[in-house]
């Protein structure tokens, strides 16, 4: 249960965004947005920049999975100075996901997981709860506010390159016609 909750999300929303750093950067040549400006830009002044979200949910993709059982996650201490760092982050991080056994992240929803944050709050939960009320909140943020900065510098990206993954659901004859 721990582990269909949350690696095949990480998975598809990495895909997704990786998806979306691609189309950002096709973009950004034909209108003249260089990678430096992309991976400086912010939703608001005291928010992180993208190069920041995609490392951060990168990390978050990996800190559930790892407080959970898995072992052997690749540390990601930098943000990435251009798109083809962020892309090798991206691709680390669902190498790990992707190699990861369900069976280690354990099958006991209520067994007690517990973390401290840096700056000294600690807290204590269960592994269902915590996988609802922090490592999908937490990875969601991220992987939005990355998808949002891309908006916000113009990238003509919509619901669909969010949530890309879900083509592969799609009823057959049901996709509007182009």
């Amino acid at each position: 249960m721990l582990y269909d909750l949350t690696v095949p999300a990480y998975v598809n929303g990495l895909k997704a965004l990786s998806g979306q750093l691609g189309r950002a950067l096709a973009w950004g040549r034909d209108n003249d947005i260089g990678e430096l400006q992309f991976l400086a830009a912010r939703l608001a002044p005291d928010m992180f920049p993208l190069a920041s979200q995609v490392r951060f949910s990168c990390i978050q993709a990996m800190q559930a999975p790892t407080r959970l059982g898995a072992p052997g996650a690749p540390a990601m201490p930098d943000d990435a100075d251009d798109f083809a760092g962020l892309q090798a982050q991206i691709a680390e991080t669902l190498a790990w996901l992707e190699g990861i056994d369900a069976a280690a992240l354990g099958g006991e929803p209520g067994r007690p997981v517990g973390f401290d944050l840096p700056n000294g709050m600690a807290f204590d939960m269960t592994a269902a709860t915590y996988v609802r009320d922090w490592a999908q909140p937490q990875y969601y943020f991220h992987l939005v506010a990355a998808y949002g900065i891309l908006r916000h510098m113009g990238v003509p990206l919509g619901k669909a390159d969010y949530v890309s993954y879900m083509m592969a659901y799609l009823r057959p004859g049901t996709a509007p016609a182009a």
